[in-house]
C-alpha cells in the first residue's frame, strides 16, 4: 500500500482573533508526568508531579498549541530542580512562541531518615511545588515550596499544668523565591524541623518515642514562634530573596486549628 499524499490541515489557533483581548494564562493542568528530582550528592529521586502549564496569549492570536506543551516535557530532560525549572520556562516560551509563561509542579518528596536513637531508617514524605513566572527567557522568577509536618508543643499547657502538656502535629510551609543558587530542598525541610518542638520520623521505636516526647516537653513552642524562628533563619540566608512561612497546628484539644504567617520580601527592603 502506497503512502497516501501529505494532506493539509489548517491550523486553525494560529489564526487572527479580532476581538482585541489578550488572554493572561491558557494552557493545561493537573498533567501527571514522571519526573526527576536532582539533590545534591545524591542520586535523583524519582518521583510523579502534577502540572499546570500556561503562557499568555497575544491579543491578536486565537489559540494556543496545547499539545505542545506535553512536547516540551517529553523533550525536557531530567533536571526538575530550581535551575532545571527556569530552562524548561525557556522551553516553552521558545516552542509556544509565548510572550510569558508559568508553570507549576506538585510533588512528593521522599527523604531517609534515621531514627534518633534506635537508627532505624525509614522514608519521610514532604509535599514540595515549584512556581515559576516567565515574563522573558531572560527574565524568570522561581520560588519552592515545602510543606514539612513537625511536632508542637504547647507552652502555656507546659507552664499551668502539674504533669504533662497537650502537643500536636503541625505543618509548617516555607515558600522561598530563590535563584540560580537555590538551597536545596533538605536546607529547607532541615529549617523547619530545627525550629519546632521536635522533628517526626516515619519509623520509631520505643526508645526513639520517649526521646521525642521528652524533646518536644524540653522545647514548647506556640505557633507564632515556630514562623518566627523560621523567618529568622530564612533571613540569614542569602539564597533566598523572599519567603513566605505558615504554620498550622492541628489542635489535639479543639476541634480547630491555630495558624500563623509571616511575609517578607528582603530584596524590596534591600533595595
Amino acid at each position: 500500500m502506497n503512502a497516501p499524499d501529505k494532506i493539509f490541515l489548517p491550523d486553525v489557533q494560529a489564526f487572527a482573533d479580532n476581538r482585541a483581548l489578550a488572554i493572561d494564562r491558557v494552557g493545561i493542568r493537573r498533567l501527571r508526568f514522571p519526573i526527576q528530582v536532582a539533590r545534591a550528592g545524591q542520586a535523583a529521586l524519582s518521583t510523579v508531579a502534577e502540572f499546570d502549564l500556561y503562557v499568555g496569549l497575544e491579543a491578536s492570536v486565537k489559540g494556543t498549541h496545547m499539545s505542545r506543551f506535553v512536547e516540551v516535557l517529553h523533550t525536557h530532560g531530567a533536571d526538575y530542580s530550581p535551575a532545571g525549572m527556569r530552562v524548561l520556562a525557556r522551553q516553552i516560551l521558545e516552542r509556544l512562541e509565548a510572550p510569558t509563561a508559568y508553570i507549576k509542579a506538585r510533588f512528593p518528596y521522599f527523604v531517609a531518615k534515621r531514627a534518633p536513637v534506635s537508627g532505624v531508617e525509614s522514608l519521610m514524605d514532604y509535599e514540595v511545588e515549584f512556581t515559576v513566572e516567565a515574563r522573558s527567557t531572560a527574565d524568570i522568577d522561581v520560588s519552592v515550596k515545602v510543606v514539612v509536618p513537625v511536632t508542637s508543643l504547647c507552652p502555656c499547657s507546659k507552664k499551668i499544668s502539674e504533669y504533662g502538656a497537650h502537643n500536636q502535629r503541625s505543618h509548617i510551609t516555607i515558600d522561598a523565591s530563590v535563584g540560580e543558587d537555590a538551597p536545596a530542598l533538605e536546607d529547607l525541610i532541615g529549617i523547619a524541623e530545627a525550629e519546632a518542638s521536635c522533628e517526626i520520623w516515619g519509623l520509631l521505636k520505643r526508645p526513639d518515642e520517649k526521646y521525642v516526647t521528652e524533646r518536644a516537653y524540653d522545647n514548647p513552642k506556640f505557633v507564632e514562634d515556630l514562623v518566627r524562628d523560621v523567618a529568622l533563619a530564612l533571613e540569614s540566608d542569602d539564597r533566598v530573596f523572599a519567603y513566605t512561612v505558615e504554620s498550622e497546628n492541628f489542635e489535639s484539644i479543639h476541634n480547630h486549628s491555630a495558624y500563623a504567617l509571616i511575609r517578607r520580601d528582603k530584596k524590596a527592603r534591600r533595595a
